[in-house]
Order: structure tokens, then C-alpha cells, then sequence
């Protein structure tokens, strides 16, 4: 039988409100991810597929659980909300894995809770598998982020713009604390709770602080340095996340929450997809930004922690936070000059990189596809009319800046001592051959939300599972969206 800690569970009770997961009709097991619960060390041997939809459910609680919903607050799209909290999600408890790190197991769409606001607390299908796909393509691709362990139907209808299957999506992560959870007893003047909520998360998830002559101080820092390199890795395979309000900014610095998410197309800085989003504050090119902001919302936070005398605490908070940007700059250029087949540092890098974006956004070319193309036009190693560059070229709708690249680029590679077929086998490693493209995730969504057909589900899982490999008589998998297969906006599905 699968058995759970129950860590968050013995903090004091106003972190969170006590309950069970609300019981579904009929649990059915869509999907369960069996390398995930080795990984987990769950013991799942003897459990049936009804079983194990019983458990990821929220029928039948796992022996050790304590369920509860957490509280947090959080600013959306810059406003704050004192008390957000899940509102549909609950918190069963911890699995110690076989690294011997503690991972939350997490509940969503498992009905009302206190912190609801009026909705119903149930997770229609659709986002469900939306979010599944996504994570798991993120850890495919290397990324921190939250993954998903099993996907339940319910066997009931929720309401949405009509009557839509509902399901529960069971989601693993080393921790669901928020910059918004600290924000929560800030907003309460409850330094006390802020204190017990970092030593939490130092244990957890940054135990080599403890100590340390400042802690606390030193949690920011970590936040900030592992939020550095998270957003330089979204940047680099083009995903968008759509609401990066600061209650979906995780403290472990994992990518969470994925509702309106998406990943680009054809490049453009300035792209959009959540429908919410009206003025572009999340666009893709602002994601950077936004990490910052949320950051310094959590420097706030914390400040009664780090020094009993404001001024100073504000002074010193402000010189981590001034570093991020040099940070993420760092990380987004180390990834982006191993892109292009780059391995050591140059002072042209930074030019060379924005060169190539710029040409991609002149010649709207696709993201992912132009920098995948590059791997062969590298390993030509040889001039532009070679078939490498040929189908790079043929990506773009005007390569004049392309063409204008590519000798630089050239004489950058000269200039390192890699061989042709090793560099454009290291770059192949880094540039993803198959994303999660909206417009495929949309059809999966609509085989199994109409047809309750999961098996283009469950094959488009397959194929971004191995995403920087060639996997063929999956060709079309790789294929951008043809102008009426378009999918300009996402949606949070709440």
C-alpha cells in the first residue's frame, strides 16, 4: 500500500485548512506515469488500475496522509489578493524518493475548498491533460518543473462554457510553497509565520543554509539564483507561461501551474497566448521581468526575518535582487551560445545570438525548427549551398538577415576546435526536435474530450518523451501549424 508523510501537515493550523478531497462517482485511470513511481519509490506492484485511480482520486487516502489545502495570497497581473490559496487543489502529503529528496503529492481538481472563491474546485479534462503533456515535456527537455504522476477522469460533468468531463491530475514537486505563501502572512504582519515558513523551506529544499550567519538572506539568494536559471531555460526553448502571477512562482524554483502556458511558433518577442493577458505584462520577452518583480515581492516578504530593523533589512535584500538580471543574462547566454554550437565564450557572443533571433523574427521563422535546422547547417561545415543551410533557409519567409549571419557565424565555429559532426551533435542535444505544439495538444484534447479516444494522448506523450531524438514515422510531430490549425490563445481552465 502506498504510505505518505505528512511534513506540511504538522505546521500550525492557519497554514493551511484541514480536508479531504471531495469523492468522485466513478475514478477511471487515464494515465499513470510508472517511471515517476519508481523514481518516487511509491510501492504500486500489487495496486490495480481501479486501485490506483481510487488513490489519485481522492477516494481512498493513502495510509500516512493528511490532507489539507494550503493557504497562500499572491499579486495577479500586479494587483494583490490577500488570500488566494488552492482552491481546488489538495495537499496529501510527502514521498521521500529514491534520491532522497522529499516530493509533495498534489491533488488538482479534487473539489471546493475554503480558499474556492465561488468556483466549484473541479478540473475539466481538457487543462488537465494540457498540464500532464506540458510537464512532462518540460522534464524531458531538463527544465525544473512539477511533473505529473497519474491523470484520473471522475466520471462527472463540470461546467465550463458547457458541460465538460471533469478529471483530477495528481502533480509531484519538491515543494508547492509559494512566493505568494510568504506573502500570505506578510500581508498579516505574522513574522512569526514568515520565520517557521522559511525554516520549512530551508530544511526542505536548501538544507546546507541552515547554518549560515543569515539564513534567511541566503534563501532569497538561492530563490533568486535558481529562478535566474529557470527563466533562462524557458527563454531558450521558447515557452511562454501565460500567468506568472507571484503565487505561481515556486520557492523551489520548479516551473508551476501550467494553465494558459504555450510554446512559440514562429518567432516573435512580443507573443502572447493567455487569453487573459490583455495587455502583454507575461508576454514572452517580459518573462525575465516578471521574475524580478515577483522576487522582490518575496524579498518583502521576508524582511522581518532577515534584519529586526527595516532600513537594513532593505539594504540588505536590495544587492541580490540587483543581481538577478546579471544572473539570468549569465544562464540565458550560456544556453543560448551552446544553441547556435558554441563551447567557450567570446565578446561577440551576446551579438551573434541576438543576430540570429533577429533574423527569425524578420523572416518568421519558426523557433524551434530554425535552431534544429542549425544543427545540420553546422555539421555542413561548408559553404551556404549545401543542403544544411538549404533547408535552414528554406524556413524563413525573407532570409536576408540570415544570409547576412551566417558568415559570422561561420567564422565563430572556425574559431573553436570542435569537429563538424561533434558540435552539431552536442547542439542537437539542446535543441529540441519536438515541443508541445498547441495546436497538437489541442487535438489530442479534442480526441479525448469528444471521443473520449486517449490514445493520440497518449502517443504525443510517447514522442516528447525523447524530444532532442529522431524518432522515425513521427515526422509531422515536428511540423508546425499549418495557417488554419492556429491556436493564438490558451486558457487558464479554472
Amino acid at each position: 500500500m502506498i504510505a505518505l508523510a505528512s511534513q506540511y501537515a504538522a505546521l500550525p493550523e492557519h497554514f493551511f485548512a484541514r480536508l479531504a478531497p471531495t469523492q468522485v462517482a466513478r475514478p477511471r485511470l487515464i494515465q499513470f506515469n510508472r517511471v515517476l513511481a519508481e523514481e518516487l519509490a511509491l510501492d504500486i506492484q500489487d495496486h490495480s488500475d481501479e486501485q490506483l485511480a481510487a488513490i489519485f482520486s481522492g477516494n481512498l487516502i493513502p495510509a500516512g496522509a493528511n490532507p489539507v489545502a494550503m493557504a497562500y495570497a499572491g499579486h495577479q497581473f500586479g494587483g494583490f489578493v490577500p488570500q488566494l490559496g488552492d482552491g481546488r487543489a489538495i495537499l496529501l502529503g510527502e514521498v521521500r524518493d529514491n534520491a532522497g529528496q522529499w516530493r509533495d503529492v498534489h491533488l488538482k481538481g479534487s473539489g471546493r475548498t475554503p480558499y474556492s472563491r465561488g468556483g466549484d474546485g473541479r478540473a475539466a479534462l481538457g487543462p488537465v491533460l494540457r498540464e500532464y503533456i506540458v510537464s512532462e515535456a518540460m522534464h524531458a527537455f531538463g527544465i525544473p518543473t512539477t511533473r505529473s504522476l497519474a491523470a484520473v477522469s471522475t466520471g462527472e460533468a463540470v461546467i465550463r462554457e458547457g458541460r465538460l468531463p471533469g478529471a483530477i491530475l495528481t502533480r509531484v514537486a519538491k515543494s508547492h510553497v509559494r512566493v505568494g505563501t510568504f506573502q500570505y502572512f506578510a500581508a498579516r504582519g505574522d513574522a512569526a509565520a514568515i520565520r517557521q515558513l522559511a525554516d520549512f523551506c530551508i530544511g526542505r529544499l536548501y538544507p546546507s543554509l541552515a547554518a549560515g550567519e543569515q539564513p534567511y538572506l541566503a534563501l532569497l539568494k538561492a530563490v533568486i539564483a535558481g529562478q535566474a536559471q529557470l527563466i533562462a531555460r524557458w527563454m531558450q526553448v521558447g515557452f511562454i507561461h501565460g500567468v506568472m502571477n507571484t503565487d505561481n512562482m515556486a520557492v523551489s524554483a520548479e516551473s508551476i501551474d501550467f494553465g494558459p502556458c504555450a510554446f512559440m511558433d514562429s518567432y516573435d518577442p512580443a507573443t502572447v497566448f493567455s487569453s487573459i493577458d490583455s495587455r502583454g505584462r507575461y508576454a514572452y520577452a517580459n518573462q525575465p521581468h516578471a521574475a524580478a518583480w515577483n522576487l522582490a515581492r518575496f524579498a518583502e516578504a521576508l524582511l522581518s526575518c532577515i534584519d529586526t530593523v527595516p532600513e537594513r533589512a532593505i539594504e540588505l535584500v536590495t544587492a541580490p535582487l540587483e543581481q538577478f538580471e546579471a544572473l539570468y543574462s549569465y544562464n540565458w547566454l550560456e544556453g543560448m551560445r551552446r544553441k547556435i554550437g558554441l563551447q567557450y565564450p567570446s565578446a561577440e557572443d551576446p551579438a551573434l545570438v541576438q543576430g540570429f533571433l533577429e533574423a527569425m523574427q524578420a523572416g518568421s521563422a519558426d523557433f524551434t525548427l530554425s535552431f534544429r535546422a542549425l544543427c545540420e547547417a553546422a555539421q555542413d561545415d561548408a559553404a551556404e549551398g549545401r543542403t544544411g543551410y538549404a533547408n535552414l533557409r528554406a524556413l524563413f519567409v525573407e532570409p536576408a538577415l540570415l544570409d547576412a549571419w551566417i558568415p559570422a557565424w561561420r567564422a565563430r565555429l572556425a574559431a573553436e576546435p570542435l569537429s563538424a559532426p561533434t558540435r552539431a551533435q552536442a547542439m542537437r542535444s539542446v535543441n529540441p526536435l519536438f515541443i508541445p505544439r498547441n495546436h497538437q495538444v489541442e487535438r489530442v484534447i479534442r480526441a479525448a474530450v469528444e471521443q473520449e479516444d486517449f490514445a493520440p494522448f497518449a502517443r504525443l506523450l510517447q514522442i516528447l518523451a525523447r524530444p532532442f531524438e529522431e524518432q522515425p514515422g513521427s515526422e509531422a510531430f515536428a511540423n508546425p501549424p499549418q495557417p488554419q490549425e492556429r491556436v493564438t490563445q490558451t486558457f487558464c481552465g479554472t
